[in-house]
């Protein structure tokens, strides 16, 4: 076992803290891919119909403060993986590693993921879905505390042929190229719930990870046609066959059904199984959607009230929809509490039972907030995406892009449309010295 974190097996743990060693829970992590803070029928979306999801955010906990670590994919992965902010592994985490020029990069074996803390804990680990960590081997799932990994190791794929943006063939079974046929968002579930079906029968505990491709582009639905074809590069032709640009609402709502009666199948054989009350659920995404993308493309997701859109710092680029759900453990609830895909790490390792040293950690175990309520601690959080930085404290959220900085107060005005930097200038200045020593903070530890 990797030691840059210290894992420490409970022998018996209270309802408050995580589950008796004898009866641990099942994890279950389901990661949409450019999901908008309001594609969701439960956070106000009057386009898409998603009644599975919306009765898991019934049934549990829904978030509405809740941020990914990044406003874009691999960052955000990176964070959920590993508990720490993206940036302590190196600038090269700023934003999505390229398909073209990185392609020998990824999550370095040192980081200590999830997954391998509850591997060397006794659970049957899977990746089934959309990886960018690492486009070949050894940087792929197996690697990384997985037993099993079926998908796509790059950014995007064709959602029916599986070719990459590259015109790379692009669907794995471990660490090796295995075509399947089939629309992505299905064949994920398919292969979820036989891993649920397979690891009921054992009665060995599981940590299922489903990071969807959906929503991302390709903007397929699944009776929308294939697109690429291998041997072709697809680097100006990326977004799929759309016969109206400025409208691709219709195609996205396609693609939000579908992922919503995933959900529906993973939630259903858990109860159908017996397995509901002993499984953890959490639903999230990695970075808020494209409301536009360059001249032509309109009317893409959608981010609620929120400004801005993926690949921005404001509030539409990391905010994002958040579902934690345990029946019997965890009381339904809305919850206005700032979370973090950071928090994700310690939340599932203290659910397992399993202690860790938290020094080592960015996140913070939100076990106390589900279950009994307790106040989230008061912490800073910070985002940085090249020339892109942004800081939140309270309600205070700082935002800068090169020499343009300004100044919000969220909780008066969430939209982030008044810039106060002018009228609370020693605030403005308190949120950028906190960055910088941030800054200074993980840049010393990428470098270790």
């Amino acid at each position: 076992m990797k030691h840059l974190l210290l894992f420490i097996p409970l022998l018996a743990v209270a309802l408050t803290g995580g589950a008796q060693e004898n009866q641990r829970p099942n994890i279950v992590l389901i990661v949409a891919d450019d999901l908008g803070y309001g594609d969701l029928g439960c956070y106000g979306s009057e386009i898409n119909q998603t009644p599975h999801i919306n009765a898991l955010a019934a049934a549990g906990v829904q978030f509405t403060d809740f941020h990914s670590s990044g406003p874009m994919c691999t960052p955000t992965r990176v964070s959920i993986l590993t508990g720490r902010y993206q940036q302590r592994y190196g600038a090269q985490f700023d934003g999505a590693l390229s398909g073209k020029t990185q392609r020998d990069e990824g999550l370095p074996h040192s980081a200590v993921t999830i997954a391998e803390v509850l591997a060397d804990h006794g659970y049957a680990t899977a990746c089934f879905g959309k990886w960018h960590l690492g486009y070949q081997p050894p940087l792929l799932p197996p690697n990384q505390g997985f037993d099993e990994f079926r998908g796509l190791a790059s950014g995007d794929g064709d959602f029916h042929t599986h070719i990459d943006r590259g015109g790379r063939e692009d669907w794995w079974k471990g660490n090796t190229l295995e075509p399947d046929a089939g629309y992505t968002t299905d064949i994920l579930t398919n292969y979820s719930i036989d891993f649920i079906e397979r690891k009921r029968k054992s009665e060995q505990p599981f940590f299922l990870y489903l990071p969807h491709l959906a929503i991302h582009f390709p903007w397929q639905g699944p009776e929308d046609p294939p697109h690429r074809q291998a041997g072709v590069d697809y680097a100006n032709d990326k977004w799929g066959i759309i016969p109206d640009p400025g409208n691709v609402s219709p195609h996205v709502k396609a693609m939000v059904e579908s992922l919503d009666r995933s959900v529906g199948r993973i939630i259903d054989v858990l109860k159908k199984r017996g397995l509901a009350e002993n499984t953890l659920v959490i639903f999230t995404s990695d970075n808020g959607g494209y409301v536009t993308y360059g001249k032509n493309f309109k009317h893409i997701s959608s981010n609620g009230p929120f400004r801005g859109q993926k690949a921005q710092v404001y509030e539409g680029g990391h905010r994002v929809p958040t579902i934690i759900s345990w029946p019997g453990k965890i009381e339904p609830a809305v919850s206005t509490a700032t979370g973090h895909s950071n928090d994700f790490f310690p939340t599932i390792a203290a659910a397992a039972g399993i202690e860790t040293d938290r020094s080592d950690l960015d996140g913070i175990d939100l076990l106390p907030l589900l279950q009994k309520g307790d106040p989230v601690p008061e912490r800073t959080l910070f985002w940085r995406m090249k020339s892109l930085r942004a800081v939140r404290k309270g309600p205070w959220k700082l935002c800068a892009a090169g020499r343009k900085v300004e100044l919000f107060r969220l909780d008066t005005d969430p939209g982030e449309t008044m810039d106060l930097s002018k009228e609370h200038p020693e605030k403005l200045g308190e949120l950028d010295a906190a960055w910088q020593q941030w800054n200074a903070d993980v840049n010393a530890s990428a470098e270790k």
